[in-house]
């Protein structure tokens, strides 16, 4: 490993930080400006899906390229598609085209794009960073991440102001290419790991069949199934307390926009200090262990904030439930970067980005129309008691303990 892996890192995660910050400035505008426009339910559900299904068509294929060629150069060509959809979107909304086929178009890109570099950079993370410093590394990238989540619409806000839309493409355009400068001159790759991609490469076998590998893999590592299989029920459960609190909010304490930012700046800003929390501490020696408090706690502040009866208390509430979050992302990361080889880290990592990235969306197709027939506080009370149920099989598993020792 690198001597310099610190700069390395550094490098690599301040250039990744900044095209993040243009890309979800865009993202929050290009969202505010079909809200806006349309003014139409419809057409957010529209949006909403342009903007994660393409993303969990891409990922079998975005892993099994991440596992064959340079994951350096992948993440840039992901990045680098999303800058230039931004500068197409600009050039013809310049032009007169209409806008809303544009952005949908557009949505659609980077969904694509960010399939293609979500697992790519879970993949080389582990290639230039020290085993024992993953923890910290993956703590460092939540709060940084947080922070950018905190940040964003603020920017967005403000720039819409005062800037037409188009404007604010170039803003992704301009940073992208910063970030992709950092990753391509300035970011070394280990020798090892060229000489293990090279040979990836050189394989004479299908996608397919690298897929189907990958898939076999999971299957044959117990531990990786049971993880992904408690991740995804997670994600489906904690689907309300994610995304039915604004609406609970309104209907409990208030219709005031004002109400809205603050939970949603509240949440952001625990995240970011989770993060540092994680980083700091780097949770227990066994993985499953810290994973299993979070589960536990998220679980119980959810029913927690169906439970609330004043404002003030459910923001204290909402800004715990920000710092656990950090306590199941970061470890469940190190879990798979360390005990996954690396040959199949790119393609564990595409089936662990589909559930991220679609368990939610389900939950909401699922609990959105019951909220309309069951109160959102009993509902965050059930769901939240079933969330804390799972730390229990995430610890009575003796191949999900042995794999959290391992990765320690």
């Amino acid at each position: 490993m690198d001597i310099k892996w610190k700069k390395n890192t550094a490098l690599f995660l301040s250039g990744q930080a900044l095209s993040l910050f243009g890309t979800m400035v865009v993202q929050y505008a290009i969202g505010w400006h079909i809200t806006l426009k349309t003014q139409s339910g419809s057409m957010m559900t529209l949006f909403t899906i342009a903007g994660f299904l393409p993303m969990f068509f891409i990922a079998p294929f975005a892993g099994v390229w991440a596992d064959r060629f340079n994951r350096k150069y992948i993440i840039n060509v992901a990045d680098g598609s999303i800058a230039f959809v931004s500068l197409l979107a600009a050039v013809f909304i310049i032009a007169g085209a209409d806008s809303s086929g544009i952005l949908f178009v557009c949505a659609v890109i980077r969904s694509l794009g960010q399939g293609v570099q979500m697992p790519a950079v879970g993949s080389f993370i582990p290639d230039i960073v020290p085993r024992e410093y993953l923890t910290k590394v993956n703590g460092i990238q939540s709060s940084v991440q947080s922070f950018i989540a905190l940040t964003a619409p603020a920017v967005s806000g403000a720039l819409m102001t005062f800037a037409p839309l188009e404007t604010l493409f170039f803003l992704d355009v301009f940073t992208a290419l910063i970030g992709i400068s950092i990753v391509l001159f300035f970011v070394k790759m280990p020798e090892k790991v060229k000489a293990v991609q090279g040979a990836a490469e050189q394989k004479g076998v299908s996608y397919f069949h690298d897929l189907k590998e990958g898939i076999n893999y999971i299957k044959k590592h117990g531990y990786l199934l049971r993880m992904i299989v408690l991740s995804a029920v997670f994600l489906f459960l904690f689907a309300p307390a994610a995304l039915l609190t604004p609406l609970q909010v309104t209907r409990n304490f208030g219709d005031e926009v004002w109400r809205l930012s603050v939970i949603e700046i509240i949440f952001s800003v625990g995240t970011m200090a989770g993060g540092i929390l994680i980083t700091l501490w780097g949770g227990f020696k066994n993985r499953i262990y810290t994973m299993a408090l979070s589960c536990a706690l998220c679980g119980l502040l959810a029913a927690a904030l169906g439970l609330a009866p004043h404002f003030e208390i459910y923001l204290v509430i909402m800004a715990i439930m920000g710092i656990s979050m950090p306590l199941w992302n970061a470890p469940s990361m190190v879990l798979l970067q360390t005990t996954v080889e690396p040959a199949f880290m790119g393609r564990v990592l595409s089936v662990y980005t589909m559930v991220s990235s679609t368990m939610m969306p389900l939950g909401m197709v699922f609990f959105g129309p019951v909220a309309d027939r069951v109160a959102i506080d009993a509902l965050l009370v059930g769901t939240g008691l079933l969330v804390t149920l799972l730390a229990l099989p995430l610890i009575a598993s003796k191949t999900l303990r042995e794999a959290g020792r391992a990765c320690a």
